[in-house]
């Protein structure tokens, strides 16, 4: 397979408030794009341990090669010069003619106004690189600035986002709008009316304003059912779902700590600030991580958003997890749900976690359907470059386990409960000899509990599993549960990997 020629990457950073914000963030050349941290929550009691993380601008110049051009700004440096390399990054600073120490005015800037400049920074990236499309990274408010761009501004001019935008991958974005748990929904109310600091852009009304295109508007405002989440697949500008990747942030509590605001303002089904909920356009891909809006204990800022974006933009193949014809035990007033967790051998973070103690488990549908039923699990993408040479293959950890919750009288019942325990837990190790010429990877893959001795000393014995999908392109297998998870999911039960080729 040959790798897929690098696009340009362009950064779009998230809502800076008021003045003393918008002034501040005029400051950094690259919008914050190039903070790092020092910080992880992997030791003992979830305490705080020294991991030096670059920065996603150093990463990507440092793994994939991306080149950080700036000769007294990137404006200059586009100004001046013919052409471009396309592995290059550039920071949209859609700011600067808000902030007053260069004589500007916060209330000057339109949510509009910076999708537009963000098309000519394209146009002109598109025109000196020769390169067909862009990648958008977006941070928080960043990635509704794309969705303007994408839903609104393309398809108003005619023109298909998709010639323009090759992926969206966004960190923490309110795509739904930003909600709150205390006020009985006066608090949005009193943002939306008053506009204080121009927040009014994450209410419905503003929203529908920026994501609707001018021929679909209804001049008396959002439908009762419109959902701000939703990027439509009908019609001729619709830009496809798999071209976007949401990272979702888990942990309220850290956002508290850096700016001094408080979690229930917005409930513990957040990142701090967007709630999990509002953080994910339906269809596109995800990833939920325990880390918060910003701060040092940030997404962007962070190991396990660097590693999804990376996987994103530049992997190779895509593989998908889905728990299939699965027949749930029957017991009366019982809730199911599935925790996962993602990890990749060598790195110090999983990528990927939903946890019934980060707000965020899979919720099993009932029991009873006869046909079964089917549970997407996990999408990841796959980077071949990047297996250990002494390793042979590269592997991946999906951590699975089945939980119930039981109900008397309407009330959850703890009378046979066992905290933290659930009904079925083991580990799926995959391992994926991955020849970046070749069709079709070589995968195989065995439950922890089938493994003697530690999973590190473990090496796969040969043996393969084969390919159920005829069709060139796709490659699928369907593995067997544990016998412990029969009498919970049923006989018929199976996870079945999908890995297709990607860029």
């Amino acid at each position: 397979m040959t790798p897929a020629p690098k696009l340009p990457i362009v950064y779009v950073r998230g809502y800076a408030g008021g003045t003393a914000g918008i002034d501040k963030a005029v400051t950094d050349p690259f919008y914050g794009f190039n903070e790092g941290s020092t910080h992880i929550r992997i030791g003992p009691d979830d305490a705080p341990c020294f991991y030096e993380f670059e920065s996603p601008l150093l990463r990507l110049h440092m793994d994939e090669g991306y080149q950080i051009l700036v000769e007294g700004g990137q404006d200059l440096y586009l100004a001046t010069h013919d052409t471009i390399p396309p592995d290059s990054i550039w920071i949209h600073r859609f700011y600067d003619t808000s902030a007053t120490t260069w004589g500007g005015s916060p209330h000057a800037f339109r949510l509009e106004t910076a999708a537009q400049d963000l098309l000519k920074l394209i146009e002109t990236i598109k025109s000196k690189s020769k390169a067909p499309r862009v990648h958008l990274v977006a941070h928080s408010m960043g990635g509704l600035v794309c969705r303007c761009l994408i839903q609104k501004i393309l398809p108003d001019l005619g023109r298909d986002p998709a010639d323009y935008v090759g992926k969206l991958f966004t960190y923490g974005t309110p795509h739904g709008g930003i909600a709150f748990d205390l006020g009985f929904g006066m608090l949005e109310k009193l943002r939306d009316v008053t506009g204080v600091n121009g927040a009014e852009i994450f209410g419905p009304e503003r929203m529908y304003e920026y994501l609707t295109p001018k021929t679909q508007a209804d001049p008396d405002g959002p439908p009762p059912k419109w959902d701000a989440r939703t990027m439509p697949q009908e019609g001729p500008f619709a830009f496809p779902h798999d071209r976007v990747f949401c990272l979702v942030g888990t942990d309220p509590t850290d956002y508290d700590v850096a700016h001094g605001l408080s979690a229930a303002s917005v409930g513990p089904r957040s990142d701090g600030l967007v709630q999990i909920d509002n953080a994910y356009v339906p269809g596109a891909y995800q990833a939920y991580v325990h880390r918060s809006h910003s701060g040092r204990y940030g997404l962007v800022n962070s190991e396990e958003g660097y590693q999804n974006l990376r996987r994103f933009l530049c992997g190779d193949r895509k593989a998908e997890a889905e728990l299939v014809d699965v027949h749930l035990a029957e017991r009366a007033d019982t809730i199911w749900q599935a925790e996962v967790r993602l990890s990749v051998r060598g790195l110090q973070i999983v990528t990927h976690e939903r946890l019934s103690a980060q707000w965020c488990p899979i919720q099993l549908p009932g029991a009873g359907a006869d046909d079964g039923t089917t549970v997407p699990l996990v999408n990841t993408f796959l980077c071949s470059g990047l297996r250990a040479a002494d390793s042979g293959t590269m592997r991946y950890a999906l951590h699975l386990r089945i939980l119930s919750l039981h109900r008397r009288d309407g009330l959850l019942s703890f009378n046979d409960h066992l905290e933290q325990t659930a009904d079925f837990d083991d580990i799926l190790v995959i391992d994926i000899r991955a020849d970046p010429t070749a069709s079709a990877p070589a995968l195989s893959a065995t439950w922890n509990s089938a493994i003697a001795g530690p999973i590190s000393a473990y090496r796969p014995d040969g043996h393969t599993l084969g390919d159920e999908n005829p069709a060139p392109g796709v490659w699928v297998s369907h593995i067997e549960l544990p016998p412990s998870a029969i009498p919970i999911v049923g006989e018929t039960a199976r996870v079945r990997l999908t890995v297709t080729p990607w860029n």
